[in-house]
């Protein structure tokens, strides 16, 4: 399943145009991210955001995930305001069922990310993915990703925040959860 997943990344990852790469690093009591960050300018307006990550946390669950959000400004003059919408490809090992569970989901997405300019910017992010039954494949019947941040700028390419998320598949017969993420965090995104 991982090997399928390597290459339908690599496939949508070679033919973009990529000129900008990053790592944002989530570490939280129980569960660790690192993804690796680029962007292409290739696509559409603001260009797109693409991620590629790998978390786990202590009950042995793992998710390879790729992702893609496209942002921009809102109307009129309030640059301060952006938005971005995506979508989120993830493929997991869920070691925390009975027995075992293979679990994957083509997400949806929305992101709105608001600063509050000062010397040191601050900005406040809200973001959610998620899959319905059709767009969840293996075990899972759907798929749920919330997350809340305050984000402070350390330099224009380092941001370190603090923040909340909640990750769970729903398995087949809808009588089981896998909560793989239930906690705050505290992360780091550099750009290069």
């Amino acid at each position: 399943m991982f090997k399928k997943f390597l290459f339908v990344a690599a496939a949508f990852i070679i033919p973009v145009q990529a000129n900008a790469a990053g790592f944002d690093i989530k570490l939280a009591n129980e569960a660790a991210e690192i993804t690796y960050l680029t962007k292409s300018s290739t696509f559409g307006y603001g260009g797109l955001d693409i991620g590629m990550g790998a978390f786990f946390n202590e009950t042995d669950d793992m998710q390879l995930n790729l992702s893609g959000i496209v942002t921009g400004s809102s109307a009129g003059n309030n640059r301060a305001l952006k938005f971005g919408v995506g979508a989120k490809l993830s493929m997991a090992k869920l070691d925390d069922t009975t027995p075992d569970a293979d679990a994957g989901a083509l997400a949806v997405g929305i992101q709105v990310r608001y600063v509050i300019p000062s010397s040191t910017p601050v900005a406040f992010l809200v973001e959610g993915f998620i899959a319905p039954s059709i767009t969840s494949f293996s075990d899972a019947e759907q798929y749920n990703e919330y997350r809340f941040a305050v984000e402070l700028e350390v330099t224009p390419s380092a941001r370190a925040y603090i923040g909340y998320r909640y990750m769970e598949y729903e398995l087949e017969g809808g009588s089981e959860y896998d909560e793989m993420d239930g906690n705050g965090h505290f992360g780091v995104r550099i750009d290069f």
